[in-house]
Order: structure tokens, then sequence, then C-alpha cells
């Protein structure tokens, strides 16, 4: 999709839609009654009948406009004049872009300038916008001869007074970057199992990297982190024909004695849960068990695109969780790469194995701070549901810099505890620890787990199990989530 801005005589605009906000009480918007006087009093007609419903997000298509270049306007109810909540602008950006690619037309353009919602910049709203008429355009075609769905809408026009086009190119910057992640990101992680493999994680890192001067990339094969002492990364993948891979991209747009931020992601391509099997029914979800490695990708891609002066560390742990004669046994004993013992109880709580390779092996590059990403458990599901990520830390600053990144990108997370009093859940007998935790406070358990690795800079654990795919619907498949959130704390951060 195309964006671009606009200003100018509303009358003289040849686009073939355009979109203008009424407000609660059929209040109209400045444009709404320059178009009401242009029309002589067409919008006002349509109004009166009641065509518009009282409701946020409600529209009403309005065509043969008189006096004027537009084709065709649609009326949408934007709430009380001034008191548009964050959630109510995304909701009716949702409905918008449904209605808009339904229409045949190849452009459109929305006076969002008029929009106001709760203390939001008119960039944010631009970057909002943009976000969501991606996503909701978005459709994975790879795998298909043809796309099922004919759309014709390929240019979207931000219409503005020249005072606010500063603001309104800032947000089309960000907002075209963030999408571009996302989609990188939606066609790694939707990909099917027989596809994505550790080696195509690999293969897409490279691609990112290539005829970029500020980033880099370096692989450990097994047989280094053989050396390195992984154990618990390497016994995730003993039992695949697929090898699997550690993926350091290195994106250095500031100093060299800056330290990164470091972004691991987990990326199980397919998790069969190993010995410890799962059940048939929805295992074939289990390809977006590399949402969180899906996520650094597409964080890594929009802040490459944006050229922030920042310095990251993107990991990849990338491995396949398969049951075979070289699986890993329910029982068995391994030694991390930080030498500590792990028992493995359950080898379907193999995220954690290889993410604790992965936090020790970071600590070399003496990180700003580090957050790991991760489809972990299934218990954050019961506890937040698909609408907020479960957030962990070892730090408090760093915990409430991520909340806030995302409340701003209205990619919310939530924390949970991760307090001495779970740990005595995950030891063991024979060695240093366990793998689980028993049933109770799973999600909780797992990140305590992960904190024994982390303890010598600032961590943080986001559980995307709930957040990172739909499993049904018209948009089944990778959300995007939590890239929003990632993004934004790494502006925050220069």
């Amino acid at each position: 999709m195309k964006y671009v801005t606009r200003s100018g005589d509303l009358g003289k605009n040849k686009v073939q839609c355009i979109v203008v906000p009424i407000h609660d009480s059929l209040e109209m918007s400045e444009p709404a009654a320059n178009l009401n006087q242009i029309s002589n009093g067409q919008i006002a007609r349509v109004l009166k009948r009641g065509d518009l419903k009282n409701k946020p997000g409600d529209t009403v298509l309005l065509h043969d406009i008189a006096n004027c270049n537009i084709q065709r306007i649609l009326l949408v109810n934007v709430g009380p004049k001034g008191d548009l909540s964050t959630i109510k602008f995304i909701l009716i950006l949702k409905k918008l872009i449904n209605v808009l690619k339904s229409l045949p037309i190849k452009n459109a353009s929305i006076c969002i300038s008029n929009i106001k919602c709760e203390d939001k910049s008119l960039d944010w709203l631009i970057e909002r916008a943009i976000e969501y008429f991606e996503a909701g355009t978005y459709e994975y075609i790879e795998m298909k001869g043809t796309s099922n769905i004919e759309r014709t809408l390929n240019q979207i026009e931000f219409l503005c007074d020249r005072p606010s086009l500063v603001a309104i190119k800032a947000g089309i910057k960000r907002g075209k970057a963030l999408a571009q992640g996302m989609h990188l990101a939606k066609n790694v992680a939707n990909a099917p199992g027989n596809i994505c493999t550790p080696t195509y994680l690999a293969k897409k890192a490279r691609q990112l990297c290539k005829g970029n001067a500020d980033l880099s990339l370096s692989i450990l094969e097994e047989k280094d982190m053989k050396k390195l002492g992984m154990g618990a990364f390497l016994a995730v993948s003993q039992g695949s024909d697929e090898p699997g891979k550690l993926i350091i991209i290195n994106y250095r747009g500031a100093n060299k004695a800056q330290q990164p931020h470091v972004l691991i992601g987990k990326g199980i391509t397919f998790d069969t849960g190993g010995i410890s099997l799962k059940s048939a029914p929805s295992m074939h979800e289990m390809i977006y068990d590399m949402s969180g490695a899906a996520s650094v990708l597409g964080t890594l891609s929009c802040v490459a695109e944006q050229k922030l002066p920042i310095n990251i560390i993107g990991v990849l742990a990338a491995a396949e969780n398969m049951p075979s004669g070289r699986a890993t046994r329910p029982g068995d004993i391994v030694k991390t790469m930080s030498g500590q013992t792990v028992e493995i109880l359950n080898t379907d709580a193999e995220g954690r194995l290889v993410l604790c390779d992965a936090l020790t092996y970071i600590s070399r590059y003496r990180p700003a701070s580090v957050i790991d990403i991760a489809t972990l458990t299934g218990a954050i599901i019961t506890s937040l549901g698909s609408v907020a990520t479960g957030l962990f830390s070892n730090n408090d600053e760093l915990a409430d810099q991520i909340l806030n990144a995302g409340e701003f990108a209205f990619d919310r997370a939530w924390q949970l505890p991760i307090w001495e009093d779970y740990q005595p859940q995950i030891a063991s007998a024979f060695a240093d620890m366990a793998n689980i935790g028993g049933k109770e406070a799973g999600s909780i358990t797992a990140a305590c787990y992960l904190a024994r690795f982390a303890k010598s800079y600032r961590w943080a654990h986001l559980d995307i199990a709930g957040t990172a795919f739909q499993g049904s619907g018209p948009n089944k498949g990778y959300t995007g989530r939590p890239i929003a959130l990632l993004s934004q704390y790494l502006y925050d951060r220069i």
C-alpha cells in the first residue's frame, strides 16, 4: 500500500473515496461541514434521515456528490468530539479498512487530522492507521498459486492542512517501517513447518542483512554450540534431522562503545512436544512456536529501515522439537552453558531449554538490557487470554519501560511476579533444577527458570503464547505482536 499526504480544497479532490469523520449526536467535523456546504446540504440530509448509526465505527457511503469531483464520501462515526478512547480508535480503524477494501476503488483519502484521540499526537494516529490498515489487508499467499481475494485498493491519502504535514510525514515513515517489519515477520511465521526450518530462518536473516551496512550476521551451528557446552539447546535439537542454529544479527546504528540492547526470540520451528508428545487436534498450530524469533526479525527490519541510532543484538534460538530414537527422554539430565544442570521432566517444555543457553551466551555483549520473547506457556493464556502479553522481569525500571512502550503502541503487556517463593517448584532431587514446576503458576515457574540464567544483566521475559497468533477466524495466523511494543521500547531508548 502506498501512503501519501494531500492538502488543499476538498471539493477539487479527484479521489475515488474520501473518508469524513462524524461525531456522536451526528455533529459534523470541519471537513464534513465543508463538503456539506459544497454539496448543497447533501450530508446533512443523509444524517437527518438517520442512515448513520450513533456508534463509533459505523459508516454510510454516499455516491454522486453534487458540485465536486469526489466519487464517494464515506461518513464514519468517530464518537464524541474530543473524547475518543484509544481502543475505540483502533476499532474504528479495523472497521474502516474492512469497508474500504470491499469497495471497487484504487485510492481513498482520509481526513484523519480532524480526529482527536485522548492525548495522542497526529503522527501517532497515522502510525496506528498504517499498522492496522496493513494488518487488515494482509494475506499469506506464499503457498497459493493465486490470491483468493482480489483487491484494488493500493493508495491511502492522509488529508491535512499545511501545519500538519511534518507530523503526518513522520507518522507515515514510522508506520511504513513498522508495517514492513510486521509483513516480514508474518510471512516467516505463517510458513508451514516443512518450509520454515532453522535453516530457513537463517536464510531469512541473511536476506534481511544483505545490502545493509548496519546489519551483520553470524550463526552458531550445532558443532559450535557443542564446543560452548550448550547442552540444553542441543537436548532439544538432537531429536530432529533439521540442525538447530543460534542466529545472531548485529545492528550497529550507534557508536561501537554504546552497550547494545539484546532481543532473543524463541525459534522452535515446529514443536511436536518431543517424546512428551502433544495431542493431535491443535498440533498444526505449533508452526507458530517460532513467533518470538519472527518478532525479532520484524523488529530489526523496522529499526534498520529507519536507521535508528542505537545498537541491537537480535538472537533467533532456532530448533525443531521432534520425537526420534535420538530424542531426549523425560528424566534425562543435561548441563547448560552456564554450568548448571537441568532434569528434563517434560520434553514439551523445550523453549526454556533453548532460551537458557541463549541467555548465557549473550552476556558476552555486556547488554544494556535483554528481552526474550517466547510462546512459552499455555498457562499465560489462562491468565491473560489474547489481550495482554505476559511480562516478567528482574528489574522494575526495565519492566516499567516495557509496560509504558506497550501502552503507547497499544501492544500491551501485564507484569506477573517471579518471587523467590516460586523457585522451590522447579527444584530437582537429581539436578540443579527441573525444567517444569508442576500444574500451578506455569507461566511464572517458566519465567523463574529463565531468571536463573539472567542474573548478570537487566532482563525481561515476554510470554506471547496468547497474543502471537490466532488459531481461527478470518485473521487466522501470526498477529505481528509484540513488534510494535519492542519497536517503541527501542525508540524510547534513543
